[in-house]
């Protein structure tokens, strides 16, 4: 089974990354610093960085059920950032999500990541997981308003390259398991 490769919700627009999204993802996001700030991926400092991103996501739609996704807004069409679905095997995956500065605190994320819930579990993912910088209170908030619960921290196990590149720094890890469980975005 695949996902679709658009999802929508009450606000949202999710679509699979094409090659001609590179300028906006680039603008919008993957190359500001504050929002970059916490991800596992340096932040982008070209365009051609964009595009790695994007041969990446080719991959990932190649080789599992989904991959990655950029958000849109359902009202205007803006690009918001992206979320996605990183398989490690066909029952357990990792998701996420980055936004635009001028998109946080709108409830966009929650949106994004129980869009991601759902579709995991459409596609028969029993673990669902998330890994968050500890000092990431926001994240760490949204992660618990959708559902996903606490498991804790590895110690020195991810390395965030926008704080510190090469140094391994603690990370928080939160699941979702869908063992009995329905997901109602």
């Amino acid at each position: 089974m695949t996902a679709s490769t658009t999802i929508q919700t009450e606000r949202l627009l999710l679509r699979k990354p094409e090659a001609e999204n590179a300028a906006s993802i680039f603008e919008r996001y993957a190359s500001d610093f504050d929002v970059c700030r916490y991800m596992a991926w340096p932040r982008h400092r070209t365009i051609e960085d964009t595009h790695a991103f994007l041969e990446f996501s080719d991959s990932e739609w190649r080789s599992w059920p989904a991959g990655p996704y950029l958000i849109y807004s359902l009202s205007d069409g803006e690009l918001l950032g992206s979320t996605g679905l990183g398989f490690e095997q066909p029952k357990c995956a990792s998701t996420g999500y980055v936004l635009a500065k001028d998109s946080w605190g709108k409830g966009f994320a929650t949106e994004a990541l129980l869009a991601m819930r759902k579709t995991a579990q459409d596609l028969s993912v029993e673990r669902l997981y998330a890994h968050v910088h500890p000092q990431h209170h926001a994240s760490r908030r949204v992660l618990e308003k959708s559902g996903f619960e606490l498991e804790g921290t590895l110690r020195q196990s991810m390395e965030f390259p926008n704080l510190e590149a090469g140094v391994k720094q603690d990370v928080v890890c939160y699941s979702w398991v869908a063992k009995g469980k329905t997901v109602n975005p």
